[in-house]
């Protein structure tokens, strides 16, 4: 086995690489059942139903921000692209691509100009210097490592859409059509119509009420809240510690964000108690983006909410936060009257009243609260996949950082024949 961490040569970007040709499809020739890979600007991979080249490519997005795919057998590329193949039997397209993954952040940073939608600058990439291990054998070592954890992230990710997949279906079935006696779903309504009726978000079963989620409210003061607006709050009188302060950066879709860039002191969180939150308080925002929901932890301690988020403190005898959170992220019914109380526009704000008069739909608390147990349990496998896919993110980063800069050394078999 050998040592081969100092065995690097410096190879210019720009003198090993033949250029793709220039692409005659546009980025909207992207199709929801294309069979081929379709490279654009954008990050994430889509389809078509031609294919330009078969061989390995290395795509570049020019507009934006900096994104790179590898392009394997047949794939087509919009005009949005550049790319490239090497050319040099020292470094292969492969190991260029991961050179280029590595060097993004850079190139975004650095290789693209322009006042509006900026460019990539394709001289800057062709000026690249990389370091590449003199012997092949190391190249390919250090690409199959690096394609075993890309698999392992796909194959996760594919997993984490397919239970959202599910969890969207289910979430809609629970809150139209319920659980029966016997623990299963209700038969829908085309097939048992005498167990459901209508009402003004649409059919629910019978043993349901809908209430306005203005009377959901826990009869508390303050229990709908925004603020504290104007001189009330000073940019100048938040503090580097203290009680959190709140924002839009906090909350996600269903997932509440603890951490905290903003706070105020003991004296400021005394005179603005009313605007606290309380734990299991359902929060959404209502600047920037518009719309989005979670709940607050049980543990938050002393914090408060700012004049970009409604708080809301919900009659927890009657409603199970969770269950109003995901409606509030996800519902049609929901989504529906937002629209409505825009007039059909894109929603710029939630006024309190929107919120007040939105109508849900109000299972028995026994059935919510199996509604909630199923709720949890397809809601814990996604974030537990999510967590699995953190990690394999950072250990990636850390390979790339570690093998590619050769501070790792990769070991070959002496036996192995050199290319």
């Amino acid at each position: 086995m050998n040592d081969n961490s100092a065995y690097f040569t410096e190879v210019v970007v720009g003198n090993v690489i033949q250029e793709l040709p220039k692409s005659f499809l546009p980025a909207s020739a992207a199709l929801e059942n294309g069979h081929y890979p379709f490279i654009c600007s954008s990050s994430s991979l889509k389809y078509t139903d031609c294919w330009m080249r078969k061989k390995p490519a290395v795509v570049m997005g020019t507009g934006g921000v900096a994104s790179v795919h590898l392009g394997k057998e047949e794939f087509s590329y919009s005009t949005d692209t550049w790319g490239f193949w090497s050319v040099e039997n020292l470094v292969s397209t492969e190991f260029l691509f991961r050179k280029i993954q590595q060097y993004l952040p850079l190139i975004d940073y650095a290789g693209f100009e322009g006042s509006g939608l900026k460019h990539l600058r394709k001289d800057y990439v062709r000026k690249l210097v990389f370091d590449v291990p003199c012997d092949a054998r190391i190249s390919n070592e250090i690409i199959e490592i690096l394609d075993t954890i890309d698999q392992a992230i796909e194959k996760t990710e594919a997993l984490i859409e397919k239970y959202q997949q599910i969890k969207a279906g289910l979430m809609h079935d629970l809150f139209t059509r319920g659980i029966a006696a016997d623990g299963k779903l209700r038969p829908p309504k085309e097939r048992a119509p005498e167990l459901y009726q209508e009402t003004p978000i649409g059919w629910i079963p019978k043993e349901w009420e809908h209430e306005l989620l203005g009377n959901l409210l826990a009869p508390l003061p303050n229990n709908l809240r925004s603020g504290p607006f104007g001189s009330a709050l000073l940019k100048s009188e938040l503090v580097e510690e203290g009680s959190p302060f709140l924002g839009i950066d906090n909350i996600h879709f269903e997932k509440f964000i603890e951490k905290y860039s903003r706070f105020v002191s003991d004296k400021k969180f005394n005179e603005l108690i009313k605007y606290s939150v309380r734990p299991k308080d359902v929060v959404i925002t209502i600047m920037g983006t518009v719309g989005r929901s979670a709940v607050i932890p049980e543990n938050i301690g002393r914090a408060l909410s700012s004049k970009h988020l409604w708080t809301m403190t919900l009659d927890q005898t009657r409603v199970i936060p969770e269950l109003i959170c995901w409606q509030l992220n996800y519902a049609s019914w929901v989504k529906t009257w937002f629209r409505r109380e825009t007039q059909g526009g894109i929603m710029d704000a939630i006024q309190s009243k929107t919120l007040k008069t939105l109508r849900l739909p109000l299972p028995s608390p026994d059935e919510q609260a199996i509604i909630f147990e199923r709720y949890t349990s397809i809601s814990s496998k996604i974030e537990s996949e999510k967590d699995k896919l953190e990690k394999l993110q950072k250990e990636k980063l850390g390979l790339m950082h570690d093998l590619l800069t050769g501070k790792v050394p990769v070991t070959i078999n002496a036996g192995e024949p050199h290319d």
